[in-house]
Parts: C-alpha cells; sequence; structure tokens
C-alpha cells in the first residue's frame, strides 16, 4: 500500500501532524509541541517539517515524527526551505546591536549536520544576512540548489549555495524591485522594473550566468507591481501586472492585465481577455501546456489557454475566484472564496470537461488538492474568521471524508509528495468510506426544509423576475461598467418605467406617458422630460407655474384705465411675500397690537395714520393688506396698447433713491417695534436682537434728515 497522505496544523497553542486518507489518524511518533508557536512548515521534498517556538527551531523526519535537529534560533518569526531540503532558512524580527549596527537576521543553516543541539557555529551557519522586509525576505534557489540569489539595491545578486559568503554574481538592473528564480531545468531568472520618470514597466528574462543581454522581454505601462508565474518546467512565464489605482474609476483595486512570455525569447505577448473586468485568479497547470484564467465582473468567467495564449475552452459563467489544477492534471477546480460562497466546481478535463460534482465548502480560507490528486482540503482559518474554525477534507468526487473542529487554526498544508509516490488510477471509483468525524458531522448538520431562495418583498412575489435584478449567467443581461451608476429607463431588463400612481386619484389612461402628472394633457411634457428626475420635473414645473403667473400679472398691471392711457399697479414690498406669510404676519401684529398698553396702542395709531398719509404702500405692507385693485379686463390685440407707449416698472423699483432709503428705514422702525412688543410680552430677546432696538434713535434721526416726520 502506497504511503498515506499527511497534513499538519498549527492552533494558537499548539501544532498537529495528522495521517490523512486512507486512516486518518494523529502521526503516532510525533510529539505535539505546545505554547506560542509562530511558524510550521514541510520542506518542498516532503522529507523535513519544521516549527518555531521562542527558543528554537526544531526539524523532525516527516515520516515518523522523531526529531532530526534543533537550531537555536530565537523569536523566528518566518521558515523556508531549499528545493532539496539541504537547507533551512530563518528569518528574525530586524534589530540593532548595541554599537549601532542591523543585526543579520536572515541566516541558512544546515539541516543535517551539527545535530541535535549542536549549537550555533561555522558549521551549521551557512550565511547571515541583513533582511528588513519581511515581504519577500527568502532567498530563492535553483531546482539542483546550486546558485541562490536575493534581491539589494539595483542589483540581484547570486550566491553559491555551498559559499553564501561571496557573491558569485550580480544582475545589475536599475530599479529592479521583484525577480523569480525559474523552477525548471534551464536557469533562467526574470525580474521585474517598474514604471519609472514616463519610462514603461519591463519584465526580463535572462539566463544564469550570461547577464549581458535579456533573452527575452515585454515592455508594458500600467504596471505597479506584479506576480511572476513560471511553469512546472520553466519554459514559460505568465506575469499578471496590477496598479495601485483604476485611473478609469470601474474598481476600486486598480486595473490588472495579464502576459506571457517564453524562456527562450520565442514568443511574448499580451493575453486578451473577452470579458471586462478585474484578473481573479491566474494558475500554471502542471502538465506546463496549459494555464487557466478567472476574470471579468461577476459573474465571472473562467477559461483554459494553451501555451500560446489561445483559449480552448471556457465554463460556465459563476460567482468564482479561483482556480486550481490537480496534481496530475487531471482535474480542475473552480471555486469562489473570500466574500463568495464557497462553492466548488470539479471538471474532468480528460472526459471533456465534464463536471463531476459541486461542493458547498462555506466561509474557506484555505483550499488545496491533497497530492493523490483525490482530495482536497478546505479550513476555516483566524484571523479572518474565529469562529468554526476547522479542517474538512472532501473526496472528488464530492463526498465529505474528514472533519476536524480547532479552536484558532491557524495554518493548514499539505505534506509535499511526488506523484510518483501516488499514481492515479480511477478515482471515482470505488468510492472511499467516509471517516467517522465525517459521518458525525453530516448528521449533526440540519438540512433546510426547502431551498432557501433571494427574498422578494410582498408586491414581487408570483412574479417573475426582472433581467437586471439576474446574473448573467442566470438569464440576465450582461453589466458594463461605464465608471457611473446609471439605472436609465429600459437599460438591463427594467423596460418601461412604472406610471406614478397618486392614492385615490384617478387612474391614468393608457395613452398618458409614464411619470407624467395625472390630469395633464398626455404627451405634453416638453422633450427630455424623460430624462429628469422627480424633483427635476417638479421645480421645472413650478417655474414654469410662476412665469405664467408674471406674465399674467404683467398684462394686468399694464392693462388701460379707464381714461385709455395704460398704467402699471405699483407694488411694495409685501407682494415679494405670499399669501400665507402675508396673512400670518398681519395676523402676528394684530394679536400683538390687541396686548398693547391703552397708551401705546394710541400713540402707535398716530404714527400708523402719518404713515399711512405719507406713503400708503408702506402701510398696506405692515397690515398684511394690499390696496384694492381694480378688475382689469382680459388682454386681447383690440385692448393691449402698442409696446412703444408703454413704461414698465420693475416690482419694488418705482420711485427715487430717497423713497427706496425712506422705505427701508421704516421696515428697520417696524422691526423694532414688533421686538418691543415681544419683550413686553415677556419673552426673552437675543443679544443681536436686544442691539438691534438700540438703534431707533439713529434711525428716526437717519428718517428726520431725509424729510420725513413721525
Amino acid at each position: 500500500m502506497a504511503a498515506p497522505t499527511q497534513f499538519a496544523f498549527r492552533t494558537l497553542r499548539s501544532i498537529g501532524v495528522v495521517d490523512a486518507s486512507p486512516v486518518y489518524e494523529p502521526l503516532s511518533a510525533f510529539q505535539r509541541p505546545e505554547g506560542n508557536l509562530r511558524c510550521c512548515i514541510y520542506s518542498p521534498d516532503g522529507r523535513y517539517f519544521a516549527w518555531a517556538s521562542p527558543e528554537r527551531v526544531t526539524v523532525v523526519d516527516a515520516s515518523v515524527g522523531h526529531v532530526i535537529t534543533s537550531l537555536p534560533a530565537q523569536n523566528v518569526y518566518e521558515l523556508g526551505f531549499s528545493p532539496l531540503g539541504t537547507f533551512i532558512i530563518t528569518w528574525q524580527r530586524p534589530s540593532k546591536e548595541d554599537n549601532g549596527d542591523a543585526v543579520k537576521n536572515l541566516k541558512v543553516w544546515r539541516v543535517i549536520e551539527g545535530g541535535l543541539d549542536a549549537g550555533e557555529d561555522e558549521h551549521n551557519v551557512v550565511g547571515r544576512f541583513v533582511q528588513k522586509s519581511q515581504t519577500g525576505w527568502n532567498l530563492q534557489y535553483t531546482y539542483d540548489e546550486q546558485y541562490c540569489a536575493r534581491v539589494v539595491t539595483n542589483e540581484v545578486q547570486f550566491y553559491q549555495s555551498a559559499d553564501l559568503g561571496t557573491v558569485w554574481n550580480k544582475l545589475r538592473v536599475e530599479g529592479v524591485t521583484d525577480f523569480a528564480v525559474s523552477p525548471g531545468k534551464n536557469h533562467s531568472i526574470a525580474v521585474f522594473i517598474p514604471e519609472r520618470k514616463g519610462l514603461p514597466a519591463a519584465v526580463k528574462v535572462f539566463n544564469v550566468p550570461s547577464f549581458d543581454a535579456a533573452v527575452s522581454q515585454k515592455n508594458f505601462f500600467k504596471g505597479d507591481k506584479v506576480q511572476l508565474k513560471w511553469n512546472d518546467e520553466g519554459t514559460s512565464l505568465i506575469v499578471l501586472a496590477q496598479t495601485e489605482v483604476d485611473k478609469s474609476g470601474k474598481s476600486y483595486y486598480g486595473e490588472t492585465t495579464l502576459y506571457l512570455l517564453s524562456a527562450n525569447g520565442g514568443f511574448d505577448s499580451r493575453i486578451d481577455l473577452d470579458k471586462e473586468g478585474p484578473i481573479h485568479d491566474v494558475t500554471w497547470s502542471p502538465n506546463s501546456k496549459e494555464f487557466g484564467v478567472v476574470y471579468g465582473y461577476m459573474p465571472a468567467k473562467t477559461t483554459i489557454f494553451n501555451v500560446r495564449a489561445v483559449a480552448t475552452h471556457s465554463f460556465a459563467l459563476g460567482p468564482r475566484n479561483t482556480i486550481l489544477f490537480s496534481p496530475h492534471g487531471r482535474f480542475v477546480l473552480v471555486a469562489g472564496f473570500g466574500n463568495l460562497a464557497g462553492q466548488m466546481d470539479i471538471y474532468d478535463l480528460e472526459k471533456n470537461y465534464n463536471k463531476i460534482c459541486i461542493i458547498e465548502a462555506s466561509n474557506a480560507s484555505v483550499c488545496e488538492w491533497s497530492p493523490d490528486g483525490k482530495h482536497i482540503l478546505t479550513a476555516t482559518t483566524s484571523p479572518r474568521l474565529r469562529v468554526d474554525n476547522g479542517v474538512r477534507i472532501w473526496h472528488v468526487g464530492g463526498g465529505l471524508m474528514y472533519n476536524e473542529e480547532l479552536q484558532e487554526l491557524y495554518h493548514v498544508c499539505w505534506r509535499p509528495q511526488s506523484t510518483l509516490t501516488h499514481p492515479l488510477t480511477n478515482p471515482l471509483n470505488p468510492v472511499p468510506i467516509p471517516h467517522a468525524s465525517a459521518l458525525a458531522y453530516l448528521g449533526a448538520v440540519k438540512t433546510p426544509s426547502k431551498p432557501a431562495g433571494a427574498y422578494r418583498p410582498p408586491g414581487a412575489r408570483g412574479t417573475l423576475t426582472p433581467l437586471a435584478f439576474k446574473r448573467e449567467d442566470e438569464g440576465g443581461a450582461a453589466y458594463v461598467s461605464n465608471g457611473s451608476l446609471s439605472l436609465g429607463s429600459g437599460v438591463n431588463g427594467f423596460g418601461k418605467p412604472r406610471k406614478r400612481e397618486v392614492p385615490g386619484a384617478e387612474a391614468a389612461s393608457e395613452d398618458q406617458s409614464a411619470g407624467a402628472v395625472p390630469g395633464a394633457t398626455p404627451g405634453g411634457a416638453a422633450e427630455g422630460d424623460e430624462n429628469l428626475s422627480k424633483a427635476a420635473l417638479k421645480n421645472k414645473k413650478k417655474r414654469e407655474a410662476k412665469k405664467a403667473k408674471d406674465a399674467a400679472d404683467k398684462a394686468a398691471g399694464l392693462a388701460p384705465n379707464a381714461d385709455g392711457a395704460a398704467t402699471a399697479t405699483p407694488t411694495g414690498l409685501g407682494e415679494s411675500r405670499s399669501p400665507e406669510r402675508r396673512d400670518r404676519r398681519g395676523h402676528e401684529r394684530s394679536r400683538s397690537k390687541s396686548n398693547m398698553d391703552p397708551r401705546t396702542r394710541s400713540h402707535q395709531g398716530r404714527r400708523d395714520r402719518n404713515q399711512s398719509n405719507a406713503h400708503p404702500i408702506a402701510n398696506s405692507t405692515q397690515n398684511g393688506t394690499l390696496p384694492p385693485r381694480p378688475a382689469a379686463p382680459t388682454p386681447t390685440a383690440a385692448t393691449v396698447p402698442e409696446a412703444s407707449d408703454l413704461t414698465v416698472t420693475s416690482p419694488g423699483g418705482g420711485g427715487t433713491a430717497q423713497d427706496k432709503k425712506i422705505r427701508a428705514l421704516l421696515k428697520k422702525l417696524r422691526a423694532i417695534d414688533d421686538l418691543k412688543m415681544r419683550r413686553a410680552g415677556g419673552e426673552k430677546l437675543e443679544g443681536t436682537q436686544i442691539k438691534k432696538m438700540d438703534t431707533e434713535d439713529g434711525v428716526r434721526r437717519e428718517l428726520e434728515g431725509l424729510g420725513w416726520s413721525d
């Protein structure tokens, strides 16, 4: 029987190693460490498993769990192995020596030499470096561990793995920020130079150690950062370029573009995608001859491309953002995690892309294929979600095989194993027997009595869903982003706009346009009114009504009198106020006058009579009424005189400048009298109102200077 698959997990206080299919039990000889454990990792070849505690780093044999070596490295936050497991790399937080020099916090150790608790000496530590950034902290090795490389300012330094004290070679590239060493047997390296000083970004591929000229190169704009993805053979490179900001305003997360380069320079191209939107995921197949891309606004599109960037197959649209090929390349998993529901579609690539099943893995933050190509591991981890943490293993046919609930799970991963160790037979037949934990979980899960659908308000129940509210994969209209939100009439399947209905009013006729006021003439709306909002349309109608009223008032005011001469009706300050406010003002003042002292009332009456004799317009305004206006006949062509015989005055513009000044001062006096009455009635006035009352003497003196007497 082949060796069982294995996975390891790290929680807040412990680390565990479990043998998976077909036994599903903890590794017998492994003693679970306890305490504050920051990280754990398998070596790429699967021989070793290591974890870091605050005091040391421990390496065990992954097959049996026996301790291989223990390194005296304190406060290690990151661990890494070389491809063949010969070296282990540790990273500690940056710090300084007593003399102010930076501590060499990146160390490379030899795994085997030194033995258990050998101590830190030159025999164990192969190399030391200063590495301030935790992003991209690790060294990158060639497949055979002959060379390793790290990036520094404007260059990539190469070392021979056995001698890390001396720089073996340098790749000098101005502005380089990222690089990726090919995993294939050809020693190649890809470097990325972002945009600077108006120059485009660039990705260049060099052969090691021939750094004189790049064998392949691609220049492009809109590239603040990239992901460099080599295929397993190291013959082709995918460049996923991304900008920090989308200048078109279509996305919060920047723009993404995809490029494909060959390692020998024979091919380079931008990959054209036929659906607008971001690129969610891109992954190479293990056969290095095809890759899959998930792209576009939701529902996203998933397409398989060959090594020449030619689309060979597209899957159905759906809310998906992840694509993973099985280790043998037979199956592909297309899933939607993160803020999506967690559904996983499994397709058989050898049987005409036939869908095998759909797996519901809600709230999953980790998803990985097992090395045998028959199982899928999903996990909910902290700190993304601190509840329902645990590990689940699914069969490729869709069944749940194993379930383990864990408290504050932070990391879980499969043990790397070669596909030669687990040759793929028929993964779908026979179906393995689930573990007892999976049966117990399935028995405890409550199945919904009826399919849960989207909420529909009572008024929409029993009707068809408008196309605007359907996803594109459900038959709805395609989403088109133009940088702004527009829900106009007839967009995305809305059809005709809904008619306005006033409760209690007569039903609008069929020929009446939607949105028209009930009772209005059909088709009476001006051209372009259908694009106005309700508030804008209401304001427009108010303005038109006011214009019509002003025109009628002007025509009535310019009507000829009994002598046949045209006169303009004088208008005062009160006419500019609405009738409701005029009535309210008059009512308040009459009520206030009734509460006045008799002597004050008699004095006020004398002053009012004088004002009415001198300025009848101001007096009528004070009392809240206007002098009676003679009824004017409707102007016709026979009664309205020619425009050359008329003198038109604007409202409030009659009289000389002195008369206007007197009216303004009288208005101030009325306001002061009103404040006096309010204070006499016991009302508490503000400071500004009291100051205004103190200006009464000055106002009266100014009136006397203009020739007005009380």
